[in-house]
């Protein structure tokens, strides 16, 4: 028996989770919902975008309480690193 990986979301469901989106941003918060397309639901959530300015990284956060986040822009779904 193999597990898929919309199984490994299951475990994750309201637990703190890190999104890689296409673009460049990322989003931390806690896994409400998913579906078989990869959309997800996150509560709780902190958006970075990261951007180039004069050859300088910056990065821009933005906080939101409840967030939709499209499959086709998830590039990686994980836990995230203990601080």
């Amino acid at each position: 028996m193999s597990n898929t990986p919309l199984d490994l979301l299951k475990l994750n469901l309201d637990e703190r989770v890190y999104v890689k989106l296409r673009g460049a941003r990322s989003i931390m918060g806690t896994l409400q919902a998913f579906d078989s397309h990869c959309n997800i639901v996150l509560s709780d959530c902190i958006e970075t975008k990261y951007l180039l300015v004069d050859g300088i990284l910056q990065n821009e956060e933005r906080e939101s309480e409840m967030l939709f986040i499209r499959g086709d822009s998830v590039t990686l779904i994980t836990t995230p690193e203990e601080e």
